[in-house]
């Protein structure tokens, strides 16, 4: 029953211009180039959402590629330790994240050289996160809020300015830098290093590696709109260089940021180096091939629609947990209206919010609310599923999408009643639980023990596999035991942003 997916990205393509652009770029600086890497090092889900084939991990095969000529430094800004800012796809606070990235890259072979803590004031939380990375022999540094930054050059280059953070001592061509994501003080710890490099005699360059907006895409191709989309919240706008434009008479797209900022940028690097401008125009700093393994641009741009669309439910649902601001929702919907993009565009929508209604006209659900949730498979099917007093929505979903996958009756139980019976038991009489009908992670548990004597369970726990990549919407916000069982799916879950229960705290 598994469908063949497709794909609209060649990873070895990409690998091969996309190696020979950084050692192009090194081959400039004769000493050593830093290269910011924005984005996701590792587990870049949105570039595999929005060019469907994308390897996620595609990056790390290309450290590895260039790993002897690497040194790697991780930037963490102080104020998002303290604020417990939270890396959606993994559902977990950057400084786990990069605690996660740190055996990641281990995992691949590559150790970080230091973890930079950046615009650090004495943070509390940031005080017990160096502390926690030090006492396992990693070296951390502390680079301060610069003085003079925005406006004064002379302040800011200079010993009380860049001077004043900690110089990292690397010792390979190429240094990374990296983060776990936006804000993370990355050019910052890039220039306050070429600093100190300069200072010591060594001529050093700077190079950006950013996936999106592709310089080189139309300004309104939908990879380049989604890229919008995901940054709401920093209100990144799309824009055609016109550094560029001026300089070489070419168009190419980049963000409002890296334009208003250039000029800026320009003149401190000027600064640094003694006069010797590195670059025309802040697409002259990125190494960026991303457009050399598009292979299918249709594909392409149906799936950077769909992420639009999975991007405003995902801002709707952060608004109404109090995680987003009113400004940042709106901005989503300016993106889906300049893209044409509706909600029932994405097909689990409507399906899923039929099948709350047919769990409302069946009067079951545990909370007195009903949920209904959706899946499309790979092959095209959509599959529904409803809450009741025995199983959340979402667990009767993987249940039923599962059993379709084994070529299952849809009428099987492949949980025996019993067993429910007794995880009730346990959640209601002895854990004291308000809520006892199984979520996703349980649901799972329960279908591994059964498959250890029924065959059709066991066929159902191996199509659980199947399900990586599928497309998922659920009426209402998962409760953690369902986030955290959809994310080990790796599905792409949206969901509307209507809570699940009438109780304030949920901590199952």
């Amino acid at each position: 029953m598994t469908a063949q997916i497709k794909t609209g990205f060649d990873n070895e393509k990409y690998l091969r211009e996309q190696t020979a652009a950084i050692l192009e770029r090194v081959g400039r600086f004769h000493d050593k180039l830093y290269l910011e890497f924005g984005g996701k090092i590792v587990y870049d889900f949105h570039a595999a959402r929005v060019l469907p084939g994308f390897d996620p991990n595609v990056k790390m095969r290309l450290l590895q590629l260039l790993k002897d000529k690497i040194d790697v430094i991780m930037c963490i800004h102080a104020g998002d330790i303290e604020r417990n800012k939270i890396r959606a796809d993994f559902g977990i606070t950057y400084d786990v994240d990069t605690f996660k990235t740190i055996d990641d890259l281990r995992y691949w072979g590559i150790n970080v050289t230091a973890v930079v803590i950046t615009r650090y004031q004495n943070q509390p939380a940031a005080r017990i996160f160096k502390r926690k990375l030090e006492s396992r022999g990693i070296d951390v540094y502390l680079h301060y809020p610069t003085k003079g930054y925005p406006t004064d050059v002379e302040l800011i280059v200079s010993d009380q300015g860049y001077g004043a953070n900690d110089y990292i001592k690397t010792s390979k061509p190429i240094v990374i830098v990296t983060g776990p994501g936006p804000g993370s003080g990355k050019l910052a710890t890039c220039l306050s290093n070429l600093y100190h490099e300069y200072k010591n005699g060594i001529k050093a360059g700077y190079a950006k590696f950013e996936t999106f907006p592709i310089w080189d895409l139309p300004i309104n191709h939908m990879v380049n709109v989604a890229y919008e989309a995901a940054t709401a919240d920093l209100g990144d706008e799309n824009l055609i260089d016109i550094h560029h434009l001026n300089a070489y008479g070419k168009k190419a797209v980049n963000y409002n940021r890296d334009i208003e900022a250039f000029h800026l940028l320009k003149r401190i690097l000027e600064k640094i180096t003694g006069g010797v401008s590195m670059y025309q125009s802040p697409t002259d700093m990125g190494v960026n091939r991303a457009s050399a393994g598009m292979v299918n641009d249709a594909l392409i741009q149906e799936a950077a629609y769909q992420e639009i669309i999975r991007r405003y439910f995902r801002c709707s649902v952060e608004y109404a947990m109090g995680l987003s601001e009113k400004e940042t929702l709106d901005r989503t919907l300016d993106v889906m209206n300049k893209a044409g993009a509706r909600e029932k565009d994405r097909k689990v929508v409507q399906p899923a919010r039929k099948a709350a209604k047919d769990a409302e006209k069946a009067g079951k659900g545990d909370t007195g609310i009903y949920c209904g949730s959706a899946i499309e498979l790979h092959d095209g099917t959509i599959i529904t599923g409803k809450n009741s007093p025995l199983l959340h929505a979402s667990a009767s979903l993987i249940l039923n999408a599962t059993k379709y996958l084994a070529g299952l009756p849809d009428n099987m139980h492949l949980l025996p009643k019993s067993i429910i019976d007794s995880v009730t038991c346990l959640k209601r009489d002895v854990l004291n639980g308000k809520m006892v009908s199984l979520d996703v992670e349980e649901t799972m548990i329960v279908l591994a023990i059964c498959a250890l004597y029924n065959p059709a369970a066991q066929m159902a726990m191996e199509s659980l596999k199947d399900l990586c990549g599928c497309e998922v919407h659920s009426t209402h916000i998962p409760t953690p035991g369902d986030e955290a069982g959809l994310r080990k799916l790796r599905v792409n879950l949206t969901c509307d942003p209507e809570f699940s229960s009438k109780r304030l705290f949920i901590s199952e």
